[in-house]
């Protein structure tokens, strides 16, 4: 039987009983009624591929990847193999074992600045400890960040991350309750893609910064060219670690990473998503030296850094990790990614040209979204002119129509095939034509 994309794009979609019975509960047993994740009360049930389906039986080709790690797709054989063997052998020791070993072996050969590896369980436990770390090394506290920059949920990560009122650099603004007013005066803001106004303040404050943390690739905002040479220049000049930020780009723009992709070595890195083949697994890989703050044998009592975490390299999860960087490996992996995106990023681009939108798209072909805004976006503030609300409508059409993905990004994975690009860009096409009346 033929395909027909119109036909999926156009099948309805509705929520069973059994998923408005445990949306109900969700919103008795949990704050907001949700994991803190999405504003949404889909209940997804499984996933294959490129795609997820709810538990009312919607099937939607799937762009939220879980929020990324899912790279290779859900469900691959390879991964659940690697898997099922470690589970059958125990699931967690806290001792080392044999998989963390050899997943810090492959992120060492993968990744430029990595020299070493030090596992621990989220994005934002590596970012937190990839700062502590630069305090440790150069003896300094105060770090600087980029206006927009997402760098998990410590305190330091939540200054300037999307703030209602920006005020003028380089003063952060706390992005979250709870959060001591004394950390607003460790953290220097500067704008993504200002050379000049980074170099600056490095300049200016260089003596107390023990580092500088970037993501390469900002949520959607491409590095202009340049801006991470003159970091990573400026940086060496004054000897203050840079840390690139890889939860999100790590093996996912390269198999070195945005470093790799871009071009520019960085001292520190910190890796998660896509490394733990979706099993929480993250890490903090970098120079030796710099790395050396995590052994108290090497650097003293006064300068070591503990670091303790009951899941920390658990070997289910680098079991996983293994596997997904095992497929990465094989010929042609990026190279169908990367052609995947560039197909749907021209496709919605033309889409949009023909129905007179004021948007565009932008990312690079793994990761990128629609910004409904003519304005160039360079940075955060840039951002924040295109119109926040249509985009919302937008993807709840796209959703309606069988696209699952967040309110920002299209996460692209080696499982999408022409199928998945087909449905999507006929649910595209629709959703267009609906919020465009």
């Amino acid at each position: 039987m033929t395909h027909d994309p119109a036909a999926f794009a156009a099948r309805p979609r509705e929520t069973g009983a059994g998923e408005q019975a445990l949306a109900s509960l969700a919103r008795r047993v949990l704050p907001a009624g949700g994991f803190g994740n999405m504003a949404l009360e889909t209940v997804i049930a499984r996933g294959a591929g490129g795609r997820v389906w709810d538990e009312s039986g919607n099937e939607y080709v799937d762009f939220l990847l879980g929020s990324g790690p899912m790279f290779i797709g859900h469900g691959h054989p390879a991964v659940q193999e690697a898997v099922a063997a470690q589970m059958r052998n125990g699931t967690t020791f806290f001792a080392q074992n044999a998989h963390g070993i050899r997943l810090a072996e492959d992120i060492v050969d993968a990744v430029p600045c990595a020299e070493q590896v030090r596992f621990v369980s989220s994005g934002t436990e590596a970012d937190a400890y990839a700062m502590r770390l630069a305090r440790a090394f150069r003896g300094r506290e105060k770090i600087l960040k980029f206006e927009g920059g997402y760098h998990g949920m410590s305190d330091y990560a939540l200054m300037s991350l999307a703030p209602r009122r920006p005020g003028n650099f380089p003063q952060a603004s706390a992005d979250s309750a709870g959060i001591p007013r004394s950390v607003r005066e460790e953290m220097i803001v500067a704008p993504f893609n200002d050379a000049a106004m980074a170099e600056s303040l490095i300049a200016q404050h260089h003596d107390e910064l023990a580092g500088i943390i970037v993501e390469p690739f900002q949520r959607l905002i491409p590095p202009a060219p340049g801006f991470l040479q003159a970091l990573r220049r400026i940086s060496a000049q004054y000897g203050i670690p840079l840390i690139f930020d890889e939860v999100v780009t790590g093996f996912r723009f390269a198999y070195g990473g945005a470093q790799s992709y871009y071009g520019v070595t960085p001292d520190l890195c910190t890796l998660g998503k896509i490394i733990g083949g979706g099993f929480p697994l993250a890490a903090i890989a970098g120079r030796a030296e710099i790395m050396a703050h995590f052994d108290r044998t090497l650097v003293g009592e006064d300068r070591f850094l503990p670091q303790i975490g009951t899941l920390s390299g658990n070997p289910v999860a680098a079991a996983a990790g293994r596997a997904t960087l095992a497929v990465l490996r094989e010929p042609g992996a990026y190279a169908k990614v990367f052609e995947t995106g560039r197909t749907l990023m021209t496709e919605m681009a033309a889409i949009l040209k023909r129905a007179g939108m004021v948007a565009q798209v932008v990312g690079e072909p793994p990761q990128f979204d629609v910004m409904f805004t003519d304005a160039p976006i360079t940075d955060y503030r840039a951002s924040q002119k295109h119109d926040a609300a249509l985009a919302r409508r937008f993807t709840q059409a796209l959703r309606a129509r069988g696209v699952f993905k967040n309110e920002s990004k299209y996460y692209v994975s080696l499982a999408h095939d022409a199928i998945d690009i087909a449905d999507t860009l006929a649910a595209f096409a629709a959703a267009v034509a609906e919020i465009a009346r």
